[in-house]
């Protein structure tokens, strides 16, 4: 079944010019001009991935990613690609932080697009593969509990919202409670990053899990960073 992709951005020739790209990739590609409208087709038919461009018109693609996460359920979990045409980090950590699961700057090889698009999906169908024997289905640590099955994270029995590829990450780490492991390796658990050996981004992405998991985000006690090192899921747990 051929995947269906939508592209928010509003240079037209861009678009045509990379929408053309996907579609000799195995692609079906919608595309809208402004943010309105991109909500609008998201909701109508809800594509497999949306590739978001930062500077939009109507609005900016960091309200329109706010926007789609909001949306709850699987339509806010769609998987977001964020482009800009901004060379600063920071515009691309915010990006990270209000919900993208990953970004391209401006300008940008289509066939860079093209593999980060397919890492992401190969993520997302990663997922749906059934529990491995012996797997816990349903994860506790305290008052967190982490359910594989429903792709949910509960905390003191209230749903806590998670972008698919937050809670692959937090799903890598419970694993490995009490293991300290490199974001290299954390990274290699998730799989699909192969194309950054090195990606501070994933700081950026535990610091969303945390704030929403965390009593105190700046105080963390269920994932803890390791200086120099990486991350470790404390095993015992409130």
């Amino acid at each position: 079944m051929t995947q269906q992709l939508l592209m928010i951005e509003d240079d037209e020739r861009l678009a045509s010019m990379v929408s053309e790209y996907l579609r000799q990739g195995g692609f079906e590609v919608s595309h809208a001009l402004d943010g309105a409208s991109g909500l609008a087709a998201l909701q109508k038919s809800p594509p497999s991935l949306v590739v978001l461009d930062l500077m939009l018109p109507d609005m900016d693609g960091l309200e329109i990613c706010r926007r789609i996460r909001a949306l709850g359920g699987a339509l806010g979990k769609t998987p977001l690609l964020m482009l800009t045409a901004k060379g600063d980090p920071m515009d691309r950590v915010i990006g990270l932080e209000v919900g993208a699961d990953d970004y391209l700057a401006k300008p940008f090889e289509p066939r860079e697009l093209l593999a980060r698009i397919r890492a992401i999906l190969r993520r997302s169908q990663d997922n749906e593969t059934p529990v491995s024997a012996g797997a816990q289905p349903l994860m506790r640590f305290g008052s967190l509990e982490i359910d594989r099955d429903a792709r949910e994270v509960r905390l003191a029995g209230q749903a806590v919202e998670l972008t698919s590829y937050q809670f692959d990450l937090l799903l890598a780490v419970a694993e490995r409670a009490g293991r300290v492991l490199t974001r290299d390796q954390i990274m290699e658990a998730v799989r699909g990053r192969e194309l950054e050996a090195f990606d501070r981004s994933i700081d950026v992405h535990m610091g969303r899990i945390r704030a929403a998991i965390e009593v105190d985000a700046k105080d963390p006690k269920r994932i803890l960073t390791v200086r120099g090192v990486g991350y470790v899921f404390a095993k015992q747990q409130d």
